[in-house]
Parts: C-alpha cells; sequence; structure tokens
C-alpha cells in the first residue's frame, strides 16, 4: 500500500471526513531534507470533517498527526494541513 493510501484510509477511519484531499508533493522538494528519489515523503491535506467542530486549529492538527504518528515517525518528512468543521469557509 502507498503512504498516500494508508494516509486516505487511516483519516478516513478516524474522522469520517466529508472532504478529503491529499496530493503527494515530494516532486517540489527534490534534493530538499527529508526527501526521497522515490516521493511519498512530502503531503499537502486538506480534511473536512465534523471531529474538528469547536476546536482550535492546533488541537485539530495534533489530531491528525495522533492517527499518522507511524508514517510521521517512518516516510512522511513534511505535512501540509488544513482542517476544517463541515460549514467553516475553505
Amino acid at each position: 500500500m502507498s503512504v498516500q493510501d494508508s494516509i486516505r484510509d487511516k483519516l478516513t477511519q478516524a474522522f469520517a471526513p466529508t472532504a478529503l484531499e491529499i496530493a503527494d508533493d515530494s516532486h517540489r522538494h527534490a534534493g530538499h531534507g527529508g526527501a526521497r528519489p522515490e516521493g511519498e515523503t512530502h503531503f499537502r491535506v486538506e480534511i473536512v470533517s465534523a471531529a474538528f467542530a469547536g476546536r482550535s486549529r492546533v488541537e485539530r492538527q495534533r489530531m491528525v498527526y495522533g492517527v499518522l504518528a507511524a508514517e510521521l515517525a517512518d516516510r512522511v518528512h513534511a505535512l501540509q494541513l488544513r482542517t476544517l468543521a463541515p460549514g467553516e469557509p475553505a
């Protein structure tokens, strides 16, 4: 399973998002620290979930980091997050 698929599966199971976009931006970081030739090291995630309602941006990000702890400890060097609750402006 690819890292992107693993991220998608874990976020879907944990947050039941109404919207989820995951982009592999590794190609933009070639030659930078943490980049690997095979890619899948730098991701951009936008997720909309009711689980984020009433929580601060930092709390939301910590929730996501907790779910993706294994990926962040091993393969993923950078994760750009946009976490929203339903109805919040994008």
